[in-house]
């Protein structure tokens, strides 16, 4: 996958990396071990996250296609 942040939500999730590493470790994390860190969750762990929304999504197409469907058969004149 490839990494699709601007430079402004890039800064964002690397600074709450930071204080999460901070409050979480009692460590300093520099910018260069931020962006490494967030490289390798983006890498790693996205596709997961990424296809579990994917996922989700097509679990609720489904559905709504089937309530479609039902709506439209509803709408169905008897023949007599």
């Amino acid at each position: 996958m490839r990494m699709n942040l601007s430079k402004e939500q890039k800064n964002i999730l690397v600074e709450k990396i930071q204080e999460f590493f901070r409050q979480e470790h009692g460590d300093e994390l520099g910018n260069l071990a931020g962006e490494n860190f967030l490289e390798f969750i983006y890498r790693e762990i996205g596709p997961h996250i990424y296809n579990s929304g994917i996922n989700d999504a097509k679990a609720l197409v489904q559905d709504r296609m089937l309530n479609i469907d039902e709506d439209l058969s509803s709408l169905e004149r008897p023949i007599r």
